[in-house]
């Protein structure tokens, strides 16, 4: 069984709504768990928030934010986590943002991916993943797969 089956598995069995919110992966968590039948029974909804105005608008990230730490940061992967929450019925929310390439700069290299975590009655977790320069799929790649595997952590926790 993949892990998006057992998420939802999980999750259907606990009966908790799981939202995304999405910026370098553009909806590929949400693809991986809705590319499973029965996951409308948990996938609440998907936020592909590429663009800063997207992510204030949709997901109520703060411009401070924004403009203090950079889209690329714990501090904005966690406020799009708890805004997936804010904006949906979903009990559980995970959120991406990073430079997936080609590009970057000497602060935020090409490969940092931040990430977020909300759940219900519980603090929000952000953390920072380094993939590396191994091109741009695979850092898409990598990225959804941490975020799969973090929804499932918070789901068996």
């Amino acid at each position: 069984m993949n892990i998006a089956s057992q998420i939802l598995d999980i999750a259907i069995s606990k009966e908790i709504m799981i939202a995304t919110a999405e910026s370098c992966t553009g909806g590929m968590v949400a693809v991986a768990l809705t590319d499973v039948a029965g996951s409308s029974a948990v996938v609440e909804r998907g936020f592909v928030t590429y663009s800063n105005a997207a992510k204030i608008e949709m997901l109520g990230v703060s411009p401070a934010t924004l403009a203090t730490h950079g889209a690329v940061s714990e501090a904005v992967a966690r406020e799009m986590a708890q805004g997936a929450l804010a904006h949906s019925a979903a009990a559980l929310a995970v959120s991406i943002t990073g430079i997936a390439g080609p590009g970057g700069s000497e602060h935020k290299p090409e490969g940092r991916v931040c990430f977020g975590l909300a759940m219900a009655g519980r603090p929000t977790h952000a953390e920072t993943q380094e993939f590396g320069a191994a091109g741009r799929a695979e850092v898409r790649r990598l990225s959804r797969d941490h975020a799969l595997r973090l929804l499932r952590d918070a789901l068996t926790s």
